[in-house]
């Protein structure tokens, strides 16, 4: 009896060992998180830079004549009285064509994660739309899109810089 046991004893100790050596090592050193970017419009997989909205050439032409950009304050999806008034060029145009689309983009300067960065740059967008929505937009004709930090306005990692990113953009 005591040679099984013991038998017994070093198979234990054997698989312990093989265990501890084998079962560890295909764990990652570091933690992946994978992020989808936030409000991409229509179920598209990706969203490549190209415009999302077919609009005609006059409200295309329109747009070029107003700006098309509206800023936050830092960590802020508030719109501002700048911004409204940015904003309400946008209602101005949308709403005497109301077939017309817009694409309104948030964007993040680099401070912050890349999902708080994700997830400010979609509110800072959805604040823009819900503002054009309550000037009597129509809210689906209203996309919203965010790139958080990804894709900044100003290089640099000084105030000036930080503030050209806060943004969000429209786009037709």
């Amino acid at each position: 009896m005591s040679i099984s046991f013991s038998k017994i004893a070093v198979l234990a100790v054997l698989s312990s060992a093989v265990a501890i050596t084998t079962g560890c090592a295909t764990k990652r050193a570091t933690s992946e998180v994978v992020v989808a970017p936030l409000g991409i419009p229509g179920g598209q997989a990706g969203y490549t830079g190209a415009v999302m909205v077919g609009n005609s050439n006059a409200v295309i032409t329109g747009a070029e004549n107003i700006q098309a950009v509206v800023y936050f304050a830092f960590d802020s999806s508030e719109i501002t009285t700048q911004a409204a008034s940015v904003l309400n060029q946008h209602v101005s145009l949308l709403n005497s064509n109301p077939s017309a689309g817009v694409v309104v983009a948030g964007h993040t300067d680099e401070r912050g994660s890349r999902e708080y960065n994700m997830a400010l740059g979609e509110r800072r967008a959805q604040a823009a739309r819900d503002y054009l929505a309550a000037q009597g937009v129509a809210a689906n004709n209203i996309r919203v899109i965010s790139y958080g930090e990804e894709r900044p306005a100003a290089a640099g990692n000084a105030e000036d810089a930080y503030a050209q990113n806060r943004r969000a953009e429209l786009s037709y």
